[in-house]
C-alpha cells in the first residue's frame, strides 16, 4: 500500500492537533509535528517551550540553513516510517512542503477556525507554559509572529479545507470524508 501523507496547516489553535489525534486513533496514523523539532532543541538548551522561543528558533534555523530545512528533515523521517498513514502537523509556509508535496499521495489540509474559538482553546489546553494566562491581545500578537504570518496564505494551496467551528463529531465527519477519498 502506498503511504498517504496529510499535511495540516492552520492558525494557532485551529484544531490541527485534534485532526492528528483522530487520524492516529481511527486510521493508525504516525504523527510528525514541526514544533517537536523546536521542543527537542529547546529541551537540550534548557529553555522554556514558549511560543516566542519556538518562533525565534524557527527564524534562526531557517535563516541559517534555508527555508526548507525542516521539510527536508521531516521528509527523510517520513520516508523511513513504516506507517501507511502519516500526518504532518504544523505546516506554516509553502517551503514546509517543498519536498513533501513531491511524494505520492500527499494532501494538504487547511483547518480554519474563528479567532475567538481559537483563543478559548489555547487558554484551555495549556500546551505551552505561556498559554494559560494569555490575554486575547497577547494571543492576537502571537498570531502576528514571524512563524505565523504566512499560514493563512496556505489556504489557497490546500487540497481540502476543514472548518472547525462546530462540534467534535462534525470535525470527525470532515476528516473521515478526506480519508474515504
Amino acid at each position: 500500500m502506498m503511504k498517504v501523507i496529510i499535511g495540516l496547516a492552520g492558525e494557532i489553535s485551529s484544531g490541527k492537533g485534534s485532526v492528528a489525534k483522530y487520524a492516529k486513533e481511527k486510521y493508525n496514523a504516525k504523527i510528525y509535528r514541526f514544533s517537536d523539532i523546536f521542543r527537542n532543541i529547546l529541551d537540550t538548551l534548557g529553555l522554556e517551550h514558549s511560543r516566542k522561543n519556538m518562533s525565534d528558533l524557527s527564524l534562526t534555523l531557517r535563516k541559517t540553513f534555508g527555508e526548507d530545512v525542516l521539510d527536508k528533515a521531516l521528509t527523510e523521517e517520513i520516508k523511513k516510517s513504516e506507517s501507511n498513514v502519516v500526518v504532518v502537523d504544523g505546516v506554516r509556509r509553502i517551503d514546509d512542503i517543498k519536498y513533501l508535496k513531491k511524494m505520492p499521495k500527499f494532501i494538504l489540509v487547511f483547518v480554519e477556525t474563528k479567532i475567538g474559538n481559537r483563543y478559548k482553546r489555547i487558554v484551555k489546553r495549556k500546551e505551552n507554559p505561556d498559554d494559560q494566562n494569555k490575554t486575547f491581545e497577547e494571543f492576537r500578537d502571537d498570531s502576528q509572529r514571524n512563524a505565523e504570518l504566512k499560514i493563512s496564505s496556505l489556504k489557497k494551496y490546500a487540497d481540502k479545507i476543514i472548518n472547525n467551528d462546530g462540534t467534535l463529531e462534525e470535525l470527525h465527519k470532515q476528516i473521515d470524508n478526506i480519508f474515504e477519498k
